[in-house]
């Protein structure tokens, strides 16, 4: 049998590049002489986090376009066509027999290419309302992994194939409260805990919520741990040491989610496609801020989803520094709604997602 020859392409966002991950691992591990090729794009986060996983990664100087901003589109034809010639000169090289696209920017040119040479490609989409790309890509792709409901409304039927995002390894199995995870964000106290993650850059508004409402939280039985992101930290820790609040533990970046996780009675989050994955799979109750600045307002649309399965509660962008706190902490006093968050929420959880979408790939490969 030949060796399995995949290129993986997109990126952008934490959103894509952990699912691209996985789904590399996975193949790795379903074909162990295998090579895989990663396509991003120059800039992107991708660049750095790929190689850091051990996988060779190439760039395009392709760019998303603007559609608020039309003057800064200036250079999105030439960088596309440059893209797409470079896309053609990679694929023709790398020669692969599957070319999988999770989404971002590098995955249009990758993607078109391969499907002009009759690649066999398979999207993978992360959300519930699907970008204008993958749309587009969606046309001439063999299979389409989604995570939602109802994705007929922008894929063929007959390409479907539900399967689920793929998730951070180690969040499948986790045990609450552990002395290990309680060592890690130094508690010793037994008070309910409020985990708040805005990403690794952070969530502006959601720092904001918390910053608006201080004294409620020093004067409340909770204890938060709070992740500002890397833009916003800094800041942040100023404020606290001229105003400090014990019951706050303050992180830039959280290394160890698997931990977080396991201490939190109620999640707050935006609402990401990776992140939602990761909140189904460790059951946690959760207050989703959609934020109001990605493509077709796609993370509204994925925590209507939650919220229409009585699977999570979802506080608007723009009430948010008014109301979030003081309902995250109304909340924790309802015991059973909390309970019942978590039991709904741990009912969508896809944790064979991985190897459902590497099957989909291995059934085009006629090899495996």
């Amino acid at each position: 049998m030949e060796r399995a020859k995949f290129i993986v392409s997109g990126g952008g966002t934490g959103g894509h590049i952990f699912p691209a991950l996985s789904i590399a691992d996975g193949l790795r591990n379903r074909f162990p002489d295998c090579e895989i090729l990663f396509v991003g794009a120059e800039g992107k986060m991708e660049m750095e986090k790929v190689p850091a996983a051990g996988y060779t990664i190439v760039g395009l100087p392709v760019a998303g376009f603007h559609r608020g901003e039309i003057w800064r589109n200036m250079a999105f034809i030439p960088k596309l066509i440059r893209s797409m010639l470079s896309a053609k000169k990679v694929v023709k090289n790398f020669n692969p027999d599957v070319v999988i696209g999770v989404g971002g920017y590098a995955s249009g040119p990758v993607l078109r290419v391969a499907e002009s040479l009759g690649i066999p490609t398979v999207l993978q989409e992360q959300n519930s309302f699907a970008g204008v790309t993958n749309k587009i890509l969606g046309k001439k792709a063999n299979k389409i992994c989604v995570a939602y409901d109802k994705m007929g409304r922008f894929f063929p039927e007959n390409k479907i194939v539900f399967t689920g995002n793929p998730i951070r390894k180690g969040l499948e199995s986790l045990s609450p409260k552990t002395s290990e995870a309680k060592d890690f964000f130094g508690i010793t106290s037994d008070q309910p805990i409020i985990l708040i993650i805005g990403g690794s850059l952070g969530a502006k508004v959601l720092n904001q919520s918390v910053l608006a409402n201080l004294e409620l939280i020093r004067h409340s039985e909770v204890l938060v741990i709070w992740q500002t992101g890397k833009y916003y930290f800094k800041d942040i820790q100023d404020q606290l040491n001229i105003n400090s609040v014990p019951n706050i533990r303050l992180m830039e970046f959280i290394p160890r989610m698997d931990l977080a996780y396991s201490l939190a009675d109620l999640v707050i989050s935006r609402a990401g496609a990776g992140t939602i994955s990761e909140l189904c799979a460790v059951g946690a109750a959760a207050i989703l801020v959609p934020s109001p600045n990605v493509s077709e307002d796609h993370q509204t649309y994925n925590a209507m989803s939650l919220v229409e399965k009585e699977a999570a509660i979802l506080v608007k962008d723009s009430v948010a520094v008014k109301e979030l706190i003081p309902e995250a902490l109304q909340l924790l006093r309802e015991r059973q709604k909390c309970l019942k968050l978590s039991e709904n929420i741990k009912k969508l959880a896809t944790p064979h997602a991985t190897d459902d979408i590497v099957e989909v790939i291995a059934a085009l490969l006629n090899k495996g």
